[in-house]
């Protein structure tokens, strides 16, 4: 797998939607992913032998303009989650300034440990709602895949949650590549 830092950030500006508007995702399985309220780490640890997190970067920047929640310097992350060697979702996790003064070695030293495991275990961190973003076939994302050697014949889909802690939120987006979407239209899962 051919990936860099050169091109972090990989995410890009991003218009997000609510999902009373996901009557567009034709995929019913791709959109019980994106709908689902519990962990995404466990969830694909339960469908692999070797579940893998490549972090593609990671550095204190400014948060993009769909960022609203968020209006200071952030930590961005953005991560490759792998089922058995092949990726199949990028993340990328926006944790403000205020909240790494408050929990910085929780977040910034996460190295290749999956951020859902702290996220759905610890009872300080509250999920908010889910919300949902397509990603053209042109996009920045699209390009991601096609250096993974996955074939983008169709839109990317993703979604974006915000979790509080105290009155702190970050911001984790999730993208499905085209091998998770492969995966659960060949298994229906």
């Amino acid at each position: 797998m051919k990936v860099t830092s050169l091109s972090f950030p990989y995410g890009e500006s991003i218009q997000w939607f609510s999902p009373e508007r996901a009557d567009s995702i034709q995929n019913a399985q791709l959109k019980d992913w994106l709908l689902a309220t519990g962990s995404l780490t466990l969830k694909l640890k339960n469908l692999c032998n070797d579940f893998e997190v490549k972090v593609l970067g990671e550095q204190l920047t400014s948060p993009l303009a769909t960022d609203t929640m968020i209006e200071e310097t952030v930590w961005m992350r953005e991560v490759l989650l792998c089922l058995d060697g092949t990726p199949w979702v990028f993340a990328r996790t926006l944790v403000p300034q205020s909240l790494l003064d408050f929990k910085s070695q929780a977040f910034t030293q996460l190295g290749n440990k999956p951020l859902g495991e702290l996220l759905y275990t610890s009872p300080e961190i509250i999920p908010g709602k889910i919300e949902l973003a397509k990603f053209d076939t042109c996009s920045r994302l699209a390009k991601l895949a096609t250096s993974l050697k996955q074939e983008i014949s169709d839109p990317l889909w993703g979604r974006r949650r915000h979790f509080s802690i105290d009155t702190r939120h970050l911001t984790v987006s999730e993208i499905f590549l085209p091998a998770a979407v492969a995966h659960m239209k060949l298994h229906n899962k």
